[in-house]
């Protein structure tokens, strides 16, 4: 566009050096096919995706080997052709360092393709057709969140998107991924969100870029020139590439606490999703190769490269001239948000940058201090929380305040440790306590879960006892009925015989049973069913004498079942009067 839309400013925000100019001289290059690749089941927020390729199997590269289980979960393709060796517990890049189930594909070298489908004419397609293709193709979120792409299009179906955000901001110092996807296909990337124009329908498209990448501005305005999409240069600050204060800064509106940008008819999508959707769209590629950052001081040859989803992080590093020697910590992402990771997991859809940097570059913690309440980290907090208060209510364990404070707004920027003179690592204080509330929170709804089950079998057991007392009660008066029929049949015969003796009616009489009246009826099986009500509770604490709950139910159930006893006596007592 030839004029620059209006931009607002996002609180808080900080400027740590960008260290983007290493990896950005040697273009984009695609790496050798590797001998073997680790394909783990879990590459996005949802379930693990479902096997259905068997080891020994031949795959072809694009070939479906596990697929979607859930609304929240992508399906999984062979990046290249081969065998399917294992299907098992594999490295896996995580904070925590633990495996996760993997699919196991040793490359035969031939890089042999399935037979591609692309959709040249997708805008005779219904959007929700074009919906199902984005998620047949594996795509998920390539800004972190790993967000299956086609449920996050349908997040809030009942609200109409107004504004389509592309983010390409990049703000994350050392990743260039975004950037030098830009560079090489500008013109793909507004083939991809055209296709997104098409599924949304929204009233305005920007796309949002740091004004540090002035090269993939020039380019993707170029591309752009003849379509209402709409490129903004936006301040440099970190971290301005986060979705709400993406939003915030390039419409003025910000995002309610706890909700979706849907919530007030914004979508965000990455600019390597536009790619993504472009390639399974008009080309019918599904979702096997991503662009990654390689970089670092201990890399002697810092770039970006295509690979294969599922290459081990050692043969990335290997291919930009790894320095063990130097190498003190390994990240994947950057600086800010990244974790230490393990070189023998693989890079997944989510993974843009490995970080190889020397102890210069990422020197160890110094130890933490006393908070001196000085509130810079208030002051770069971009959600304008006030870490200070939340970081004491975390050591103090202090959920309820954590929660009255908006914790779970906190997006672990890392904006407010890296401004504090303390050098206390407020970021993993807060991640410790979002994960213990969740705990909380999943122990409590468990908790419900079973209270509920309890009371509903309660009930269940106490309705099946009042119809077992009714059945008795029937079949008590129909062999009543019975007796006294077949007693007034003996007597009458008696009588039709000559008398030995006077018939004794008084004996006869009394062998007659006695009928209750129906209010009398409801009051045994009111009693009854109280009785065994009690009994059960007495049983299940003769074998569990510490369960507080039924300890608390024994007095209510006792003095009901007296009651009712009592109740049923004296309609008895009154009706025999």
């Amino acid at each position: 566009m030839s004029t620059q839309p209006r931009i607002w400013d996002m609180p808080g925000g900080i400027h740590p050096p960008q260290n983007k100019a290493q990896s950005t001289a040697r273009g984009l290059e695609r790496i050798p096919l590797p001998k073997r690749l680790i394909l783990p089941l879990l590459q996005h927020i949802g379930r693990r995706a479902e096997p259905i390729v068997q080891v020994g199997e031949r795959v072809l590269k694009g070939q479906l080997l596990a697929s979607s289980h859930g609304q929240y979960s992508c399906p999984l393709h062979a990046p290249t052709s081969g065998t399917i060796v294992a299907i098992e517990d594999a490295p896996y890049p995580h904070a925590s360092g633990l495996t996760e189930p993997a699919i196991i594909l040793d490359s035969d070298g031939e890089d042999r393709r399935i037979e591609l489908q692309p959709v040249a004419d997708y805008r005779s397609l219904d959007p929700v057709d074009v919906l199902d293709l984005i998620q047949a193709a594996g795509i998920s979120g390539l800004g972190g969140a790993g967000f299956p792409t086609a449920t996050k299009l349908l997040s809030r179906p009942d609200h109409r998107i107004s504004t389509l955000i592309i983010n390409a901001a990049e703000c994350e110092p050392y990743i260039t991924s975004d950037d030098m996807t830009i560079r090489h296909y500008p013109a793909r990337i507004v083939s991809g969100i055209e296709v997104l124009m098409h599924i949304l329908k929204p009233d305005q498209v920007l796309v949002g870029i740091e004004d540090n990448k002035p090269e993939a501005i020039a380019a993707m305005r170029a591309a752009a020139q003849d379509t209402t999409i709409q490129i903004i240069a936006i301040p440099t600050k970190y971290p301005s590439g986060g979705e709400k204060q993406l939003i915030q800064i390039l419409t003025g509106k910000e995002v309610p606490s706890g909700g979706l940008p849907a919530d007030i008819s914004v979508l965000c999508q990455n600019i390597g999703t536009c790619l993504a959707i472009h390639e399974a769209i008009l080309l019918g590629r599904p979702m096997i190769n991503r662009i990654v950052t390689l970089t670092g001081a201990a890399l002697q040859r810092p770039t970006n490269v295509i690979a294969p989803i599922g290459t081990p992080i050692h043969e990335l590093l290997a291919f930009a001239g790894l320095q063990p020697e130097r190498l003190h910590r390994l990240v994947l992402g950057g600086p800010m948000m990244g974790f230490t990771v393990d070189s023998a997991a693989p890079i997944i859809k989510t993974s843009n940058c490995l970080l190889a940097a020397t102890r210069e570059e990422l020197p160890p913690p110094p130890p933490a201090l006393p908070c001196i309440r000085c509130g810079l980290c208030a002051e770069a907090c971009p959600v304008e929380l006030l870490p200070q208060q939340l970081h004491w209510f975390a050591m103090g364990k202090d959920y309820a305040q954590l929660q009255r404070h908006d914790l779970f707004d906190c997006i672990e920027c890392g904006a407010c440790a890296y401004v504090c003179p303390s050098s206390i690592p407020l970021v993993q204080y807060f991640r410790a306590g979002k994960a213990e509330m969740r705990a909380i929170e999943q122990q409590h709804s468990r908790a419900e879960h079973s209270r509920q089950r309890f009371e509903h079998r309660q009930e269940r057991l106490q309705r099946e006892a009042e119809q077992r007392e009714q059945e008795r009660q029937a079949r008590a008066e129909k062999a009543a009925r019975a007796k006294a029929a077949r007693e007034a049949q003996a007597a009458r015969a008696q009588l039709a015989e000559p008398p030995t003796a006077a018939p004794d009616l008084a004996r006869i009489q009394s062998r007659k049973v006695s009928t209750l009246s129906a209010e009398q009826k409801q009051l045994k099986v009111a009693a009854a069913t109280a009785r065994m009500a009690l009994q059960r509770v007495q049983k299940q604490l003769a074998t569990n004498p510490d369960n507080t709950d039924m300890q608390k139910q024994l007095p209510e159930l006792e003095q009901a079942f007296a009651e009712a006893q009592q109740a049923f006596e004296q309609a008895t007592t009154q009706e025999a009067r």
